[in-house]
This record gives structure tokens, sequence and C-alpha cells, in this order.
């Protein structure tokens, strides 16, 4: 597939912050690609220079091998985390709005159809749902047929089951070959979503590749993971002190990674078995390793 945006050395900072660090990367045309990053990791920074929104201290942002243009924004679509809507405007008046602003635009009845708002196109945004909301300002980032779409943290504040059913729409999108940036606090979201995940931290790039492979490079080993309530500063210390294990805490869990059950015996012989798993590692142990916290919602 070819290279649809790039960027080359880029860095930008904020007065004495340095929010991105001389990044280089690459997305493919069709590709979904997450960012992930704890708080102040440079990501939103990162999406903004991506978007246009933003012009970076130094480095280049390419689109098909060429620099930004102004006619860049007429050929992506954007679901920023929060929309100001028009009030009083119904479903299929809003999306009539946001097409006038484009040279070229789906039909509005593809897009009520594609982001299934049918059955509230003749309502205010005022009386929808959270779920339905989000699907509204998935159509609006839809309404130019954008070459590449930016979705940032969709699904925050959405229940399971409206996450999952955005997750499906998206899912559609992407089968029709669309270029996804997305951003998540959700890691389930990543797996299921994305091609190609990107862990930031201290705007720098630590790693990026499928979420599987990426686990199965950084891991060989299986993970006991512990809430921190049940350990003693001596028990820490005791297991940190141990040969055989790498150890990471968060707020919340010691994450012990283990090769033999005999390694971790002595361990689960001094810990109360509450609340205590033994399993593979998954996306959010990599996050954590990597960056040394957890990520939030």
């Amino acid at each position: 597939m070819s290279v649809i945006l790039s960027v080359e050395k880029l860095s930008h900072q904020y007065k004495q912050t340095t929010a991105i660090n001389n990044v280089d990367l690459t997305i493919t045309a069709g590709e979904c690609i997450g960012f992930l990053g704890p708080n102040g990791a440079g990501k939103s920074t990162l999406l903004e220079i991506l978007e246009g929104v933003k012009t970076p201290t130094s480095g280049k942002v390419l689109f098909q091998g060429r620099q930004l243009t102004k006619h860049y924004k007429q050929q992506i679509g954007i679901q920023f985390q929060s929309t100001s809507l028009p009030d009083f405007l119904t479903v299929k008046d809003t999306l009539l709005l946001f097409a006038s602003f484009y040279h070229t635009a789906l039909p509005i009845a593809t897009l009520i159809e594609m982001c299934q708002l049918s059955e509230v196109e003749n309502q205010t945004h005022y009386t929808l749902s959270g779920g339905q909301r989000q699907r509204l300002l998935l159509a609006l980032s839809l309404v130019n047929d954008p070459e590449i779409l930016f979705l940032d943290e969709p699904t925050t504040g959405l229940d399971p089951q409206a996450r999952a059913h955005f997750w499906q729409l998206v899912e559609q999108i992407k089968a029709q070959g669309k270029t996804i940036i997305i951003t998540t606090h959700y890691m389930e979201e990543a797996q299921k979503l994305c091609d190609t995940v990107v862990i930031m931290d201290r705007g720098k790039i630590l790693c990026r590749g499928a979420a599987a492979q990426l686990i199965s490079e950084h891991f060989h080993q299986h993970i006991l993971s512990i809430p921190m309530e049940l350990l003693s500063t001596p028990m820490l210390a005791s297991i940190n002190a141990m040969a055989n294990l790498h150890v990471k805490q968060s707020a919340t869990h010691c994450l012990i990674e283990y090769n033999h059950m005999e390694d971790i015996v002595a361990i689960l012989r001094e810990v109360e078995n509450r609340g205590i798993t033994m399993r593979q590692p998954h996306l959010e142990d990599l996050f954590m390793k990597l960056t040394g916290s957890e990520l939030r919602a």
C-alpha cells in the first residue's frame, strides 16, 4: 500500500516544554492506526499537527508525498472529542449545513444510513443519547468523503453497548478502505479496531506495530498481577530482589513477569489469594511496561 501521510523529524515546543521530539512516522493508505500514551505524552499535539490544525516547530508533514496545502482540510475528516452543534437544527439539517462547507459532499441519505441515524434524523441534537450524538459527529466527519478520518477519543463516556455499536460502524468504514487515525484510552478499542498501535511518551514514539506482534516482542513470560493493597513494603522489597522476575508497579497493581510456577510459589504463599490473576500479557501490560503508568479513560 502507498504512504498517505508521513512526518519527518517532527518536533514541537511550548516555551520550555518539548511536546514532540524528533518523530518520524509513516501511515499507509487504508490503515487504521491508534495512538496511545499517558497524559502529556504528546499524542494530542501530534494529532493536531497531522490534522493541519497546528504548525510544528520543525520538521515536515507530507500528504501523499507533498507538503500540506490549504486544500488539505478539504481531504480529511475530524471527529473531535467535543463539537459545538448549531442550536435547534435537526440531525438532517445539521448534516446539510456541514455539507455546505465543502466543494463536494456525500449524499445526506447515505450518511444517515451509514451512521444509522434514520430513527433520529428529524430530532435536534439536544434529544440524542450519548451514542446517537457520537454517531452524528461521526457522520459530520464523513460529510466530505475524506481520504483520512481522524477520531479523537470517540467513545469516551459511552456505555459499553453504545461503544460496541460505534466500533461496528468504524469497522464498516475500515472495510471501505478508509485511512483512520484514532486516539483512545481503551485498550480493547485499540486492539479491536487498529491494524497498528503507536505508544508514545514524553514526545517520542516508544513502539509501533500490530498489538499482538508488540506483545510477543516485549514479553516472553507469563504475568502475575497482584493488587498493591495486598503487598506490604517488606514483601515488595523481597519480590523486587528475586533474580528471575521482572517487576513493574503502578498505583493499583504489581505486575510480575515469570517463566515457571516455581518462580512465584514463594510469593503466592505469602500473599492473600484475593484479586490475584495469572495470565498471558496483554496490551495494557505493554503500555505499563513502556511508560510506567496505567492508561485511564
